[in-house]
């Protein structure tokens, strides 16, 4: 295992002590009708600013011109059409508003997704039972974010949790909150965007109780391979820690028989048949255009996901019952997600040709942003493009944290080419009538 410069190693030691100083301040609130302050929990001072927050204050005072459209490709908010067929069967069932949802979803759901599983990863179907390898969730975002809630140990002496850097947020909102320790595992081009399991110490091994890992990834695109995953699942049983991979961008890649691997996929070929220490996350937002519909799984671990049930069971968080029978067919169909690919492979194939000699982003290997390099500053690209253009990306180091490396995001932008396909096309041209004056 390769080891970090003692210069690192020192800088990284302390980030544990710095996160523990922060902890000892007491997060109070003053209501208005009473002037003692309100106890609440502590950790909440940990979180950081949203990118989008952060976005809007960038933005702050700029005037961009007001005879051009606004083009917004900062927002990873799918803008497809909602399937029909899935609309009409939402607006079917809307009697059953009148009934409680079950937390474990309807047995019809939990088989469409369980099949949808077996099709999709090669997973023979008897090794994947509905009933207790598969959770309906509120989509990924609350399921990952519950998921450490549920699954951390905070009387643990160091409790680490591995992430991806950059990454998404929630990730590190659910770590400060279930009072682990994020360590951020740098993605750089050198890599291939993946994370250095190497640079991990064995030490942090021996401390770390859950990764998260998002395949493809956001922002990058990348896809682990296999052997990656191989070796991640083995890590995990080696040291005792749950894999908690985020899959929801699996089903936007650009060769229909070149699919991204899954983590439960990948167990299945090393004869882990029970999914130890695997949970996989997905959701319709992306793969079925439905990010308003709000539903998705978990799958995988039977005994992780018994207690993950036994979470819920008090968190309040089953799918209302409409929703979940629009979920049904949305799993049972194909059709509808190979139409949503061949709309963002159009657009990625026009807008890569248009920014090629100029910003000339790396296509990604799959999911729908492109993570663009620079000429300056990415807070500074931004807002030009903004100001100058009215097309708004995100900064990249708004998505990452700063590490012994330096930021990973720094001098990137993320562009969701998840517009119109003439919209991208028109932001494509004006970035490169930005790019020409730099």
């Amino acid at each position: 295992m390769s080891r970090l410069p003692v210069a690192v190693v020192s800088k990284l030691d302390k980030i544990p002590q710095q996160i523990a100083d922060s902890k000892q301040r007491q997060c109070r609130y003053t209501s208005p009708n009473c002037s003692h302050p309100i106890r609440m929990n502590k950790d909440l001072s940990l979180l950081q600013r949203y990118p989008f927050e952060r976005l809007t204050d960038l933005k702050q005072g700029l005037q961009p011109p007001s005879a051009l459209d606004h083009i917004a490709l900062s927002i990873g908010e799918p803008r497809h059409p909602a399937p029909r067929f899935v609309v009409e069967n939402l607006i079917a069932h809307l009697h059953q508003l009148s009934n409680y949802p079950s937390t474990r979803g309807s047995e019809a759901l939990r088989e469409a997704i369980s099949n949808w599983l077996s099709q999709r990863f090669d997973i023979p179907a008897e090794n994947l039972d509905p009933g207790c390898h598969v959770l309906p969730v509120s989509g990924t975002r609350e399921a990952l974010f519950a998921i450490a809630q549920c699954l951390i140990d905070r009387t643990a002496t160091n409790p680490l949790l591995f992430m991806p850097n950059p990454f998404y947020q929630i990730y590190e909102g659910a770590a400060l909150l279930a009072g682990a320790t994020p360590r951020y595992l740098d993605c750089l081009p050198e890599q291939g965007f993946l994370p250095d399991l190497e640079a991990i110490t064995a030490s942090e091994w021996t401390d770390c109780q859950m990764i998260y890992i998002c395949n493809p990834g956001n922002p990058t695109g990348a896809v682990m391979p296999p052997g990656y995953l191989r070796h991640l699942i083995e890590l995990a049983h080696q040291h005792d820690f749950v894999i908690a991979s985020d899959e929801c961008y699996s089903e936007i890649y650009f060769t229909e028989d070149k699919p991204p691997a899954g983590l439960l996929g990948v167990a299945t070929e090393m004869g882990n048949d029970n999914f130890s220490h695997c949970l996989v996350f997905n959701s319709l937002s992306k793969r079925s255009s439905l990010p308003g519909l709000r539903s998705g799984f978990v799958a995988g671990d039977a005994g992780l996901l018994e207690k993950f049930l036994l979470y819920r069971t008090y968190h309040g968080c089953a799918l209302p019952p409409a929703t979940q029978s629009a979920s049904t067919v949305a799993w049972q169909d194909e059709a509808h997600v190979i139409e949503n690919r061949r709309l963002y492979g159009e657009k990625f194939e026009q807008v890569l040709a248009l920014l090629s000699a100029t910003l000339a982003p790396q296509k990604p290997q799959a999911g729908f942003f492109l993570w663009a390099q620079t000429p300056i500053s990415d807070t500074e690209f931004t807002r030009r493009l903004y100001a100058e253009q009215n097309v708004t990306v995100l900064p990249g180091r708004y998505l990452a944290r700063d590490s012994a490396m330096g930021n990973p995001g720094q001098d990137r932008v993320r562009m969701a080419l998840v517009a119109p396909l003439d919209e991208c096309i028109d932001a494509a041209r004006r970035i490169n009538m930005l790019l020409a004056v730099l």
